[in-house]
């Protein structure tokens, strides 16, 4: 038995009955049988992977690779890019992107769009913020009722897709139009301060301008790395006990080892001082001078570990979970999934209700990162960034492939191009800065596009898809 008839063999082994969840048919198990362990150690792991990038399978492969030469570039043309000060800054003006990019990856495995995100994310900002400005409440108030609202939004969006029929374009561009509206009302109107409204409250303006302690950073680099290796080990023990095919040693080891090299570097980095201002000033103290050091910007941004504990539980969930099977099902092939039994209106309505609820957690760290909230910070670019991020990351197009790891790499790419492009042009000619920083991003799209195109078809003709 040949090593890809093994494979073939465990793929349909490890599938659950009919009557449970085999949902997509031929397309299902041509995913599994790309992906599924074989035996024959390192070497034969690494020559299957080869083979299925050849045969147009490479996720998140050009992503990756387009954002190690881009942080190179820019290194070697502009030293200040990759200074520690840079480094911190990149790590909080992407944040909010890569949260509403989050959501939109469950919109887009169905091959679905939702063109109102940025503008969602806008609305229940403002909704929090005039709570907050407006009536005086807290972030345990104001926080939820922003939740809730994009929750709502999400509902209503895939209700008049999945119900009414009407196509997601459609819809999502109508709601565009419409909630740029409902965001300057709400700005505009009621108590208290109109127009870009200041947050008021520490602990929203902390989530992007305040870091952890730097135990806390390295605590919470060993959870990560421990988890993960304690899910590997977990992984590769249920296929053997199954007499399953598991990962090589050296291949699961490897990716242990690279992420904790990773964590460790990035928490490092975090951990020195990024003040621009490290000189100390001369100040009279009861009588005496004395030097004053400004305060210290050292560790890891308190959005991070939102956004990891997102990451790692919507990973989970499309994953490991009948939900996620069912939704990988209904992209693939939706009529297979209907008649299989799943409810399809129900999966589309889950999706655009995961997008409007990360959308609402992208406003509010949006607003976070300014201090702020105003109708100027989520406009048209905010979207098309986040679609962006999603698509280059490596989130298909056409529905049925992604993971949401790629919105996290794609919003790496995304804040790298900007910050980059900003740091080669002199900042007085924003307007130069800005039309490089336009031009990069999309032709990094439409690059990212081609190659899912590509991808698809090269797939298609050699049988993984």
């Amino acid at each position: 038995m040949t090593s890809l008839d093994k494979q073939k063999t465990d793929a349909t082994v490890a599938e659950p009955t009919a009557g449970e969840d085999d949902t997509s048919g031929s397309d299902e198990l041509s995913a599994l049988t790309s992906t599924a362990p074989v035996e024959g150690g390192v070497g034969a792991y690494v020559r299957l992977y080869v083979q299925r990038v050849r045969g147009g399978d490479m996720g998140s492969l050009p992503a990756i690779t387009g954002l190690v030469v881009l942080a190179a570039i820019f290194s070697i043309v502009h030293p200040a890019f990759h200074s520690v000060f840079n480094f911190g800054n990149m790590f909080t003006e992407g944040t909010g992107t890569i949260f509403i990019a989050m959501g939109l990856v469950f919109v887009l495995l169905l091959g679905e769009i939702d063109l109102a995100a940025g503008y969602t994310a806008g609305v229940c900002a403002a909704v929090m913020v005039r709570l907050m400005v407006g009536y005086g409440q807290h972030w345990y108030a104001t926080i939820p009722a922003a939740l809730a609202v994009g929750l709502l939004i999400g509902f209503i969006t895939g209700w008049l897709r999945a119900k009414i029929g009407i196509p997601s374009f459609i819809v999502t561009l109508a709601f565009f139009l419409a909630f740029q509206g409902v965001m300057l009302f709400i700005l505009n109107t009621g108590a208290g301060q109109h127009g870009d409204i200041s947050i008021t409250d520490n602990v929203i303006t902390d989530l992007e301008n305040d870091q952890m302690p730097i135990w806390a950073g390295w605590t919470m680099a060993a959870i990560l790395v421990g988890g993960y290796l304690v899910a590997k080990l977990a992984a590769v023990r249920s296929r053997r006990k199954q007499g399953l095919a598991a990962e090589p040693v050296g291949v699961w080891g490897s990716k242990v080892v690279a992420l904790a090299v990773i964590v460790g570097l990035v928490v490092f980095l975090l951990g020195k001082n990024r003040a621009l201002n490290t000189k100390p000033a001369i100040q009279s103290v009861n009588g005496k001078f004395v030097k004053v050091f400004p305060p210290k910007v050292e560790g890891v941004p308190w959005v991070v570990p939102v956004l990891l504990v997102l990451l790692v539980a919507f990973t989970i969930l499309l994953g490991r979970t009948r939900y996620g099977r069912h939704l990988y099902a209904v992209g693939g092939n939706e009529e297979a999934a209907r008649r299989a039994g799943i409810p399809v209106d129900r999966i589309r309505i889950s999706v655009f209700m995961f997008s409007g609820f990360m959308a609402a957690i992208g406003g509010i760290v949006i607003g976070s990162n300014v201090n702020s909230v105003s109708e100027n910070n989520y406009g048209g670019n905010t979207l098309l960034l986040a679609v962006g991020a999603a698509v280059i990351g490596g989130t298909s197009l056409f529905g049925g492939r992604g993971r949401m790891i790629d919105a996290v790499i794609g919003g790496a790419v995304v804040e790298v191009i900007y910050n980059g492009t900003a740091n080669l042009i002199n900042t007085s000619n924003t307007a130069v800065s800005n039309s490089l920083q336009f031009v990069c991003t999309g032709v990094a799209l439409l690059l990212a596009a081609a190659v899912d195109a590509l991808s698809r078809r090269r797939a298609g003709s050699s049988g993984l898809a």
